[in-house]
């Protein structure tokens, strides 16, 4: 819709600005997350974070991004399959060669070394993206890693977020963390402060079932735990406060108390930023990719704001964190479906 493919506008006005793009291959993405839309266990359509993604001719799409004065960023997100990094090179070479426009990589920790990071340096990809998606190890491991048959490993992850800081300079890393998948509140804020200490940023999603994979019977965060966790993500990321100054709730991980004073979290909540997408920042300084309602349908219950929360939004917003809201996508767990039948082992890349 921002290059004009399609036709349609986004809800209140909101407008993408970045170009996300989605490598893809006629075999799919090799891993197994239980979560993905991608994953090769997968039954039926691919999507990924709750949209379709058409495929274009890259000639086509650079045509349309050299005459857009929408965009601010470019993104170029890497599955796993052997041809990823070599086809992120040429793409962010072809881009370069057309247009000054910023790129980040959305990269594999898997598939890409530390000498790779440099490799995608100097074809002009100036942010990395690393999706961690989980914050406790044992979830990792479950979701997408050993446990489940999947290549990733949690400590590679990690260890690739340090090379990359190295590598492009601190604030020039994100991580990708999902609430809502098995990690706690208390989970995320120490994942949080590890990547920040780190030399990183954090960008936040909240889950989404896909249909057609593992985790389609499980519900989004409550949304009271998902505002909690975005004002720990910019206490810790602005340096106000700690994780291991918070409070959390001994038994489920809730955090109780951020670490700041009453008057300092009134302002941040009044301000509402800490609400809105959390992502890499454009050549106008502002996030670039505001990914509007992929994490949630265009509505009341949106978790992650793609333009700056008005006022009715703040009163929500305060709503929700003091457990007022009913949020309809927040029910009680459904049986997980009888997925029995044993998988077929794959040959790994």
């Amino acid at each position: 819709m921002t290059l004009g493919l399609i036709k349609g506008r986004f809800w209140r006005g909101a407008r993408l600005k970045c170009v996300n793009l989605l490598e893809t291959y006629r075999g799919g993405c090799m891993a197994a997350c239980a979560y993905c839309g991608l994953n090769r266990l997968r039954k039926g359509d691919r999507s990924f974070i709750r949209v379709s993604w058409p495929s274009y001719p890259l000639s086509l799409i650079l045509e349309r991004l050299c005459a857009n004065a929408i965009a601010q960023r470019v993104c170029i997100s890497m599955v796993t399959h052997a041809r990823a990094l070599d086809d992120m090179l040429e793409i962010a070479r072809r881009i370069r060669a057309r247009s000054p426009i910023p790129i980040s990589g959305l990269v594999t920790p898997t598939l890409v070394r530390k000498d790779d990071l440099a490799r995608l340096r100097e074809a002009g990809i100036d942010k990395i993206g690393i999706a961690l998606d989980n914050s406790n190890p044992e979830v990792f491991d479950r979701m997408r890693g050993r446990a489940r048959g999947g290549p990733h490993r949690y400590e590679t992850y990690w260890q690739r977020f340090g090379e990359a800081v190295e590598v492009f300079g601190r604030g020039q890393v994100g991580t990708h963390l999902i609430l809502g998948l098995g990690d706690t509140e208390k989970d995320m804020a120490q994942a949080m402060q590890r990547a920040h200490d780190l030399g990183g940023v954090n960008h936040l999603f909240s889950f989404f079932p896909e249909k057609g994979t593992d985790t389609d019977h499980l519900r989004p965060p409550a949304v009271d735990a998902y505002r909690r966790v975005q004002l720990a993500a910019d206490i810790i990321d602005r340096g106000l406060a700690r994780a291991d100054q918070f409070t959390f709730e001994t038994l489920t991980g809730r955090i109780l108390a951020f670490g700041v004073p009453d008057a300092v979290l009134e302002q941040l909540i009044a301000d509402g930023r800490p609400f809105m997408t959390r992502g890499c920042l454009g050549g106008d300084g502002e996030v670039a990719c505001n990914r509007p309602f992929a994490n949630s349908p265009p509505g009341p219950g949106l978790r992650n704001y793609p333009f700056r929360p008005d006022d009715e939004d703040i009163a929500r917003i305060r709503r929700q964190l003091a457990g007022e809201w009913k949020d309809e996508g927040v029910m009680a767990p459904v049986p997980p479906p009888d997925r029995s039948e044993p998988r077929k082992r794959r040959r790994r890349l």
